[in-house]
């Protein structure tokens, strides 16, 4: 143990819980393990992801914003994650500003705080190429077949700067999420794993979803995740403009115009506590 002393604050969004560093202010240096240690619900802080807010060099962003999975590993996106970003800098006096460019792994994002407290992001331009995914396909398709477990099911591929696939089920409170989703997230076709969302339409402006993160499992809200299934539901014909988005953690309103156009999320950004820890 290296026996730093950190300063975080815990946050969640819908119920994805974060714990989100200051690595600005203070000399953060975490390995793999040490993350894991930290997400430990019963000898650690505990959360879905640590989010941790760095200084960008750059002209075109404000901050850099870095995202660790529970086990460790590092990832590109993270939706819920970026509105308790906002609300830390802000409330930490990184920032006094209320829209906020920040740099990704995946690239520049921006975030808005709004009056009421909630946090809307532009979340950028769905890529839908298998390539740029990554998904093993020969072509883009709306919807793909997949050889899972003996048998044929179909989904939708997209990536929010992390790669997503979407199922459409008929009751998402008894959909496999657990087993489908651990198969699929691992499964051969997506070389980098894959977010699994199962999305159950209630009518073209309200859905319900569940969420089996990669590196995670099954998450109270994912918000690339809402994004990738609106974007979905959008290009198979079934899902309006603005569509709200009800979690098992909290609803979420997703608006997408279609190809080439941003998708915009809106939620809440709450921080539960402040504290410091020794790793």
């Amino acid at each position: 143990m290296s026996g730093q002393i950190i300063e975080f604050s815990k946050m969640q969004g819908a119920g994805n819980d974060f714990m989100v560093i200051d690595a600005i202010r203070q000399t953060i240096d975490l390995s793999s393990a040490q993350i894991q240690q930290l997400a430990n619900r019963h000898f650690g802080i505990g959360f879905d992801q640590l989010l941790m807010v760095e200084q960008y060099t750059g002209e075109d962003a404000d901050f850099r914003y870095r995202i660790f999975n529970s086990d460790g590993s590092e990832v590109e996106q993270c939706g819920n994650g970026a509105r308790c970003f906002a609300r830390f800098v802000y409330e930490q006096g990184l920032t006094q500003k209320t829209t906020i460019p920040v740099m990704t792994k995946a690239g520049r994002i921006e975030l808005r705080l709004q009056a009421d407290g909630q946090v809307t992001v532009n979340m950028g331009v769905p890529q839908l190429e298998p390539a740029q995914i990554p998904f093993k396909a020969a072509q883009r398709q709306t919807r793909y077949e997949l050889a899972l477990n003996e048998q044929n099911i179909h989904l939708s591929a997209v990536s929010m700067g992390n790669p997503h696939a979407v199922l459409r089920v008929d009751e998402v409170d008894i959909a496999p999420v657990a087993e489908w989703g651990a198969a699929i997230e691992t499964h051969p076709q997506f070389p980098q794993r894959v977010n699994v969302g199962f999305m159950q339409v209630l009518d073209s402006a309200h859905i319900r979803l569940r969420v089996f993160e990669r590196g995670a499992g099954e998450t109270l809200a994912c918000g690339t995740g809402a994004c990738a299934a609106v974007v979905a539901g959008r290009l198979l014909g079934i899902l309006a403009e603005s569509v709200s988005v009800q979690l098992r953690g909290g609803n979420l309103q997703i608006q997408w115009l279609g190809e080439g156009q941003p998708v915009w999320m809106t939620g809440p950004a709450v921080t539960v506590y402040r504290g410091t820890i020794s790793v």
